[in-house]
């Protein structure tokens, strides 16, 4: 199968001066192929869409306006707002400018926002309405140059004249981006990008065997472009093809839903929190139609399934296009995970519905994909494929052969910014990135994930339990809203762990019943996890459970933040705890 990068061969000279294509050679080779092609679309706050032709030229006013300013290359420009079009804008013209650029959460409070800020040295920032006069320029602020994202704001990123600039020269191997893990006590990592570390993802991700995509797919950019998946795996992926882009306003399902229809979106890239809603809504009408047809739609589901699998051929959208239309999915081709793991069995459910899923895997070190399931060789219970040019390792293994896993390629980080202490330990001796993760490869190089090496749970019998095992088969449980797995001391004397699970209850499936101290709650709950624990091994089953009032802070990707559910609970609400 031909490399999706092989064409880049008929580019160099003249577009590409590399091995790999900068951010900015990228947008102007797409510009070239598709100049009057849709490029950013958005529906609101009002309806939007600009040509490729005309972002390029909004870029490079924007570009000679920084330079002029007196930005020189290298030079950290920080951006944070909402998904747009006009953070796209800003996002290309740092790069054109030569300045690295350093996207941050909006959702961060501004003191966190501020601290990002100062730790990047950025001297200009792209800021949106809501924080616009919040993040003002001062005399004990870094930031000498504001310029706002939203129309009717001063210094608004379309209305900036300069004259035109000679655009500095930036090769693949300069830095692109920092993008601070996430963190809200002052320990974020600012994780250094090249434009090679950036565009071989990119072009990697683009193998037809992993995303079967063409210049006609419309993107839809739901998740926050800051995060490093959505910006590779939507923003300049879909770049890369010259396609279209649309921009999520919020993550409301209702609002997703018009948007996916009024767009006629093909590829979403979504969290595992919206995918099983979506699929519970669908699976909710099914079974309000009766017990026969929601076991008809059940064996015509796996059918599909198995056909799609066996054969290739997909069934499921014909067979399935009221349920997909209903639903708004019709027009969807690809769904896209990122920002966590999920459940097996909703990948497994997608996939019979006649919707290609890709799942995968990696981290913001490394740009961030690493692996990734093709849509014609899935495997349920893996996270993918390795990358053609990642090179990956397991070591450290244990008597399962489960062990750290550990990679190099073009997509890997060289470190993090300003932290020598951190970037020494995130490298192997033999120059392999630590990921962290706990896994396996099986004979045809597919990733299989275990855990956390940090939320280890070590049992009484020495057993080690990630709790990233277990918290996937509650996924697609309607009562539970949030599930965390941790361990607690139940021998003090050995301090092995015993496993509990900490619940915050799904206030909408449980209604006028409450969703905390209500008995008939905690036993329905108690069921829940009961009837997981008989598909668990015997050392991974639950012990206890933990029934909390105030649901647990996530990041932006709404994963748990793990760290912060302890001090939480114990400040706050200790939680109704039942055994198992």
């Amino acid at each position: 199968m031909q490399n999706s990068w092989d064409e880049l061969e008929h580019y160099r000279g003249p577009w590409i001066a590399g091995e790999w294509p900068t951010i900015s050679e990228q947008l102007h080779l797409s510009a070239h192929k598709y100049p009057d092609a849709a490029c950013f679309t958005a529906f609101s706050p009002s309806e939007i869409t600009m040509t490729y032709t005309e972002v390029v030229g909004h870029v490079e006013r924007t570009a000679d306006y920084l330079i002029t300013s007196g930005v020189n290359p290298g030079d950290r420009i920080a951006l944070t707002g909402k998904n747009s079009p006009y953070w796209g804008i800003a996002y290309f013209a740092i790069i054109e400018a030569g300045a690295v650029v350093v996207p941050i959460d909006y959702q961060l409070d501004n003191a966190s926002i501020e601290r990002l800020i100062s730790a990047s040295e950025a001297s200009v920032l792209f800021v949106d309405r809501e924080k616009f006069d919040d993040l003002a320029v001062s005399e004990s602020s870094p930031i000498s140059t504001r310029i706002s994202l939203a129309p009717g704001l001063p210094q608004f990123i379309l209305d900036l004249a300069a004259p035109s600039c000679t655009k500095p020269v930036r090769t693949e191997h300069d830095l692109a981006a920092i993008l601070f893990t996430s963190g809200t006590t002052g320990n974020e990592k600012g994780v250094m990008l090249t434009h090679r570390n950036l565009m071989s993802d990119v072009y990697q991700a683009c193998h037809k065997m992993f995303l079967d995509a063409s210049q006609k797919d419309i993107w839809y950019a739901l998740l926050p472009l800051h995060h490093s998946y959505c910006m590779t795996a939507v923003f300049l992926e879909g770049i890369q093809f010259g396609s279209q882009i649309i921009f999520a306003t919020r993550l409301a399902v209702p609002q997703i839903m018009k948007d996916l229809r009024k767009g006629e979106i093909t590829i979403l890239m979504g969290i595992p929190l919206l995918y099983n809603k979506i699929l519970q809504g669908m699976m909710k009408q099914v079974r309000a139609k009766g017990l026969i047809v929601h076991l008809y739609v059940g064996l015509m589901m796996r059918i599909s399934g198995l056909i799609k699998q066996t054969t290739g051929r997909n069934p499921g959208k014909k067979i399935f296009a009221s349920l997909l239309k209903k639903a708004n999915l019709e027009n969807l081709r690809i769904l896209i995970c990122g920002g966590g793991p999920l459940a097996p069995e909703t990948f497994k459910r997608y996939n019979q519905l006649g919707l290609d899923f890709v799942q995968g895997y990696g981290l913001t070190e490394t740009s961030p994909i690493l692996t990734l399931n093709p849509s014609a060789r899935f495997k349920i219970d893996s996270v993918g494929k390795v990358f053609p040019l990642v090179d990956m390792k397991i070591i450290d293994t244990d008597e399962n052969s489960y062990g750290e896993i550990v990679v190099k390629g073009p997509n890997i980080t060289s470190g993090y910014y300003r932290n020598e202490a951190a970037t020494a330990e995130l490298f192997t001796a033999d120059g392999y990135l630590r990921t962290g993760d706990v896994g396996y490869l099986d004979d045809e190089n597919y990733l299989y994930l275990t855990g956390r090496i940090k939320s280890l749970i070590v049992t009484e019998g020495g057993k080690n339990v990630f709790p990233e095992e277990i918290e996937d088969h509650f996924q697609l449980d309607p009562q539970i809203e949030q599930i965390l797995i941790r361990g607690y001391i139940s021998n003090r004397e050995t301090q092995a762990e015993g496993i509990e699970a900490v619940i915050f209850p799904n206030g909408e499936y449980f209604g006028s019943e409450g969703v905390y101290n209500s008995q008939k709650v905690v036993e329905e709950l108690k069921g829940v996890v009961a009837g997981h624990n008989r598909e668990l091994l015997p050392y991974k089953r639950i012990h206890r459970m933990r029934v909390i009032e105030q649901a647990m802070e996530m990041t932006t990707t709404q994963k748990i933040k793990r760290l912060q559910v302890e001090s939480v609970i114990k400040a706050t609400d200790p939680g109704i705890i039942e055994k198992v």
